[in-house]
């Protein structure tokens, strides 16, 4: 086996597994479960990477080991001579790179401070809710691109996809995502109900977000 993804539940690396199956790569899955009292990664997972974090893809044949998911993204698309890479017309190119990027970059940063407010009592409510306008800031752009476009870099599912399907999701189960905002629930629901990710849901195991 040359493709290992060290895989965390309720992770982004969840992706990473929706990434493969839809290139229909042959993988190995070594799986981490979370302290249930931290929610955070293992300790073994510092014994593959120094940072610890998932995911992880080991490429042995290439000697490479890899953190980030976009860079994850990138090398995959690469590594499948392009398939789910960036559309040929240039206006969708740049939009395909865009998304890759504001995933990580704009939209899960108040994603992930939202959740670590929630869990602390008290005061922690009262200042989610000034986090809430910032997160519907961007669940009021994204419905706006998607409602242009099936998909986020044009008229097909690129790597772009698979990277924004995390923090919508998890926007979904906490931030408020919902029927009011359409083209990007009928967005979730069509990648839902795709077979590679339902693959990558059986072979990756629970998940929360789906």
């Amino acid at each position: 086996m040359t493709l290992i993804v060290h895989h965390l539940n309720n992770s982004r690396s969840q992706r990473i597994l929706w990434m493969l199956e839809e290139l229909g790569l042959p993988y190995e899955i070594k799986r981490y479960q979370r302290d249930a009292k931290t929610m955070l990664a293992p300790p073994e997972l510092k014994r593959v990477h120094p940072l610890g974090k998932s995911p992880i893809l080991e490429d042995t044949a290439a000697g490479q080991t890899l953190v980030e998911t976009g860079a994850i993204i990138d090398y995959l698309v690469e590594y499948a001579d392009g398939k789910l890479g960036p559309p040929a017309h240039r206006d969708d190119v740049l939009r395909y790179r865009q998304f890759l990027h504001y995933a990580e970059g704009s939209v899960m940063p108040p994603l992930l401070l939202l959740l670590v407010l929630n869990r602390i009592p008290l005061l922690g409510a009262s200042a989610a809710k000034r986090v809430q306008p910032m997160i519907d800031v961007h669940l009021d752009y994204v419905e706006s691109e998607l409602a242009k476009r099936p998909w986020f870099a044009g008229d097909a599912l690129t790597g772009a996809d698979i990277m924004m399907s995390f923090p919508l999701e998890a926007a979904k189960s906490r931030a408020g995502l919902d029927a009011s905002r359409p083209a990007t629930i009928a967005w979730l629901d069509k990648i839902h109900a795709r077979p590679a990710y339902q693959a990558a849901l059986e072979k990756g195991g629970p998940y929360a977000y789906a």
